[in-house]
C-alpha cells in the first residue's frame, strides 16, 4: 500500500499502533513494525527518561524497521519531567514521535532540529488546524468512538475526518473506532491516508496484557464502554466494569466536582497492577473503545495486519464495482 503516510515513515502499510499507557512496550511496538506497520512505544509507561532510553534500545534490538514514541502531555498533580523525556527520545535517535494531550508546540523546535517527524493527535477541526500551523507533519484525528480521551466535542469520525480533510493539507490518520480493513477503506474514502488503532492491538498475542482482559474484549459488545470524568471536563472512555460504574455513581451526585473522591478509583497504578498484570477485569479502570464490539479473536500482529490489508483491498474492489454498476 502506498500513501503519504507510508512514504513519510518508510513503512509497508499505513497502520499505526497508538500510544497506550502500560501497553506500548518494546515487545508490542516491535511486533507491529515487523508486521509492516508503525509500532509506538509509550514514553510515560517508563518511570524515568533513562528507562525510556533503555526501552527504545530494546525495541531496536527486536526490529530493524521504523518505530516511534508517544509522548502524552496531560494535567497532573505532579507532572512528569516532559523536557527530560524529550531529550531522551532525541538522544536515542528516534525519528517519529506521536504527541497527544496538550499543545506540543514547546517541544517542536527540539524535535524538528533532530529531524523527527511529529504526529499530533486531535479531537477537533480547530486542534487539527493548530497542529498544522505549528509545524506538525501528520494529524491523527481521534473520533468520539476512541478509547481514552475523546475530547469534549463528541464528534464521531464519520463527520470529523472529512471535516478535518476539508481544512488541512498535511496527511490525516484516522484514529478511534477502527478494527478491520473495511473501516480502513471507509476512512480512506473520507480523506484519511492511514489508520491508528489502540484497542484492537490490545487484543493481540504480543500485547503485554493478561489473557483475561483480552478475552473480556472478545466477549464484549459495542455497548460495554463508559464515559467517566465528564463532570471534570476530562472525559475518558473506559471498559464498563464495576469500578467505572462506581465512578459514574459518584459523578452523578449533585455538585460532584471533587476529584479526591474519584482519584483512588482511577489511579493508573491500580489499573496496571490489578488489570494489566493480574487480569482482574473489575480491578481498576482500563481504557477501551467502542470497537471492542468488533473484536472476535486474539491474533498475532502480523495476522491482524495482513487481514486488515486484505479486507481493505476487498472493500476497495467492492466500491469500484458499485460505482461501475
Amino acid at each position: 500500500m502506498k500513501t503519504r503516510i507510508t512514504e513519510l515513515f518508510g513503512i509497508e502499510y499505513p497502520i499505526i499502533q497508538g500510544g497506550m499507557m502500560w501497553i506500548g512496550t518494546a515487545e508490542l511496538a516491535a511486533a507491529v513494525s515487523n508486521a509492516g506497520g508503525l509500532g509506538i512505544i509509550t514514553a510515560l509507561t517508563q518511570p524515568t527518561p533513562a528507562e525510556l532510553a533503555v526501552e527504545i534500545n530494546r525495541c531496536r534490538e527486536m526490529t530493524s524497521r521504523p518505530f516511534g514514541v508517544n509522548l502524552t502531555v496531560l494535567p497532573a498533580i505532579k507532572p512528569p519531567p516532559y523536557e527530560e523525556y524529550v531529550k531522551a527520545i532525541i538522544a536515542s535517535g528516534v525519528k517519529i514521535v506521536e504527541t497527544a494531550g496538550h499543545n506540543p508546540q514547546p517541544f517542536l523546535p527540539a524535535f524538528k532540529a533532530a529531524g523527527i517527524k511529529v504526529i499530533h493527535k486531535c479531537t477537533s477541526v480547530r486542534h487539527a488546524l493548530k497542529a498544522e500551523e505549528i509545524g506538525c507533519d501528520v494529524v491523527s484525528v481521534d473520533g468520539f468512538e476512541c478509547a481514552g480521551h475523546p475530547g469534549e466535542d463528541d464528534i464521531t469520525n464519520l463527520v470529523l475526518i472529512p471535516a478535518v480533510a476539508a481544512k488541512v493539507t498535511i496527511p490525516i490518520v484516522a484514529s478511534g473506532g477502527i478494527a478491520n480493513g473495511y473501516q480502513m477503506a471507509a476512512a480512506f474514502a473520507l480523506g484519511a491516508e492511514g489508520i491508528n488503532m489502540g484497542t484492537r492491538f490490545v487484543a493481540t498475542q504480543e500485547a503485554p496484557v493478561h489473557s483475561n482482559i483480552k478475552q473480556a474484549m472478545v466477549d464484549a459488545d459495542e455497548r460495554q464502554t463508559a464515559l467517566i470524568l465528564r463532570s471534570l471536563n476530562n472525559t475518558a472512555r473506559v471498559f464498563k466494569n464495576a469500578v467505572a460504574r462506581e465512578v459514574l455513581a459518584i459523578e452523578a451526585q449533585p455538585g460532584a466536582t471533587d476529584f479526591s473522591a474519584i482519584q483512588p478509583l482511577v489511579a493508573g497504578s491500580r489499573g496496571r497492577r490489578n488489570v494489566v498484570l493480574e487480569g482482574d477485569v473489575d480491578g481498576g479502570i482500563w481504557a477501551a473503545g467502542m470497537v471492542i464490539g468488533l473484536i472476535n479473536d486474539i491474533p498475532t500482529c502480523r495476522e491482524l495486519l495482513q487481514r486488515i490489508v486484505a479486507e481493505a483491498r476487498e472493500a476497495a474492489e467492492q466500491r469500484v464495482s458499485l460505482l461501475l454498476g
